[in-house]
C-alpha cells in the first residue's frame, strides 16, 4: 500500500513512479491531518520523543495515512520495519516473520511489525501475536478501518493502544493538493468551484484524492474543468459503506438519534446517507416501523400505521419510486410528537412478569368452561363492564398476592395527553366505586 504524505520540499523519487509513491513523508511531522496523534503532545509524538514504542492499533479510515505512520515509527527510534498484509498471510507468513524477529532480536535489533488490515486475521492468527508481543520480540502496529472492540480479540486488544486516526478534513486534502501542484511543477487544470467538488469527492480519503489527481494531470487540458467537466471525466467515488460494518450502525444510529431529536432534515439526510450507498430499503424500513413504537408510540397512534404503509408503498413500486414513500415515513416520524411511554411499559411489565412467576389471576375474571371451575368460584361475581355506569366497572384485575401497577404513563404530548385524562377519569371511577 503506497504511502502518501510528504513534505513539500522533498524531491520526488522518480519521474514514473506514482504520484502518491513520489509524495511519501520522510518525518512524522510531514503526516498530514493527524496532530492529535503525531504532533508533540500527541500519544504517537510522545512515544517518539521518549524513544520508546508500544504495541498500537491504527484506526481509521482508508487513506489517511496508517501505513505512512508505521514506516516512520520504525524509523523515528531505530527499529527493524517488516510488514505483512493480512488479505495475503497465513499461519506460514507469521511464523517466517516472527522467527526472522526473533533472530534480529539477538542480535539486539528489535522489530516493528506493520500489520495491514489486522482485522481479517481469524481469532486463533489474533492470538498467535500474543506471546511474540508479549515477550517483545515485536512492537506490533496493526491498521485497520473496522472498529477493533468488534473485529479484534481482547486480549489482544488489551496489550495494544487503539489510536484512532482522523479522516482527511477539506483543510488537509488541500495541503494534499498544495503538494502534488509543487511535486508536478504546475497548478491542477480546475476551477476554484471544481477544485472544491473534487476534494469532496475525496470523502476524506487522501490516497483517493491522489489518484483522482493523476488522472487530471495526465490529460491535456486547453482550459480548466469546471464542476460539471470534472464529474465526467472522473469516476463518482463510491462512498465507503460496508452493510455488516460499523459504519452501517453508525448511519443507522445517527438516522435514529435524528428522528428523536425531531430533526427532519438531518434524518433525511442521514436517510439519503445509507440509501445511497446501496442499503437494502427494507432493513431502512424495519428500523422506521421499530422506532414509530419506539420513540412515538401512542403520542401519534399515525406513525406505525405511516411506516406500515411505506413497506407496503416500496414492496408495490420497489425502486426508486418506492423511495419516497420511505422519506414520508422518516419524515412523518421526525415531526411527529415523541414518546417512548409505551417502551418503558414494555421493559417495565416483562421484568415484572419475570419476577411475579406464575400468580394466578382473581377468580372472578377467568372463564369457567366446566362445571367444576364454576363449583371453584370460577367467574363468580364477575362484572361486565358494559353493563355498569360508564361501561366500568372499576374491578381489581390483579393476582390477589400482588399489589397494582403502574406500567404505562403516558406522556403529555400528542394522543397520549388526551389518553392521560382518560386514565386520570377511570383512576377517579375506580377509587369512588372501591369506596375511596
Amino acid at each position: 500500500m503506497p504511502d502518501l504524505f510528504a513534505a513539500p520540499e522533498i524531491a520526488a523519487p522518480a519521474e514514473a513512479a506514482p504520484l502518491a509513491d513520489r509524495l511519501r513523508p520522510t518525518r512524522l511531522e510531514d503526516v498530514i491531518g493527524q496532530d492529535h496523534l503525531t504532533g508533540p503532545q500527541g500519544a504517537i509524538g510522545r512515544m517518539v520523543a521518549a524513544g520508546r514504542l508500544s504495541s498500537m492499533i491504527l484506526w481509521g479510515p482508508p487513506g489517511t495515512g496508517k501505513t505512512s505512520i508505521a514506516r516512520l515509527l520504525a524509523d523515528a527510534v531505530g527499529l527493524r520495519f517488516a510488514a505483512i498484509s493480512a488479505v495475503f498471510s497465513g499461519v506460514a507468513d507469521l511464523k517466517k516473520v516472527f522467527a526472522e524477529a526473533r533472530d534480529h532480536a539477538r542480535l539486539g535489533t528489535r522489530t516493528l511489525l506493520f500489520v495491514d488490515e489486522i482485522h481479517r486475521f481469524n481469532r486463533a492468527q489474533q492470538d498467535g501475536f500474543l506471546p511474540y508481543v508479549e515477550d517483545g520480540t515485536v512492537i506490533l502496529v496493526g491498521a485497520t478501518t473496522e472498529n477493533p472492540s468488534f473485529e479484534l480479540n481482547a486480549a489482544l486488544l488489551s496489550r495494544a493502544q487503539v489510536l484512532i486516526l482522523s479522516r482527511l478534513d477539506a483543510a488537509a486534502l488541500e495541503t494534499l493538493l498544495a503538494r502534488a501542484e509543487q511535486a508536478e511543477g504546475r497548478p491542477l487544470p480546475l476551477t476554484p468551484e471544481a477544485r472544491a467538488a473534487l476534494v469532496a469527492s475525496a470523502d476524506g480519503d487522501g490516497r483517493f484524492l491522489l489518484n483522482q489527481v493523476e488522472t487530471l494531470f495526465l490529460v491535456n487540458l486547453a482550459e480548466p474543468l469546471d464542476p460539471a467537466g470534472l464529474a465526467s471525466l472522473l469516476h463518482r467515488r463510491v462512498p465507503v459503506y460496508d452493510k455488516d460494518r460499523e459504519g452501517h450502525y453508525n448511519l443507522i444510529s445517527a438516522l435514529h438519534k435524528s428522528l428523536r431529536g425531531s430533526d427532519p432534515q438531518a434524518a433525511l439526510y442521514y436517510l439519503a446517507r445509507m440509501l445511497v450507498a446501496g442499503e437494502e430499503p427494507l432493513y431502512v424500513l424495519r428500523r422506521l416501523v421499530r422506532f414509530a413504537s419506539e420513540d412515538v408510540g401512542l403520542a401519534d397512534p399515525q406513525a406505525l400505521v405511516q411506516c406500515l404503509a411505506a413497506k407496503d408503498a416500496y414492496d408495490f413500486l420497489g425502486s426508486p419510486e418506492g423511495e419516497l414513500a420511505i422519506v414520508q415515513a422518516c419524515l412523518y416520524l421526525a415531526t411527529a410528537p415523541k414518546s417512548n411511554a409505551a417502551y418503558k411499559a414494555h421493559k417495565a411489565a416483562w421484568s415484572s412478569a419475570k419476577q411475579t412467576g406464575s400468580l394466578m389471576p382473581p377468580r372472578t375474571i377467568l372463564n369457567a368452561p366446566t362445571r367444576l371451575m364454576k363449583d371453584i368460584g370460577y367467574g363468580k361475581n364477575y362484572a361486565y363492564d358494559h353493563d355498569q355506569p360508564d361501561a366500568f366497572s372499576g374491578d381489581d384485575y390483579w393476582p390477589e398476592e400482588m399489589q397494582p401497577q403502574n406500567f404505562y404513563a403516558p406522556s403529555p404530548r400528542g394522543f397520549e395527553a388526551k389518553i392521560a385524562e382518560r386514565l386520570a377519569y377511570w383512576d377517579n371511577l375506580r377509587k369512588e366505586r372501591r369506596g375511596g
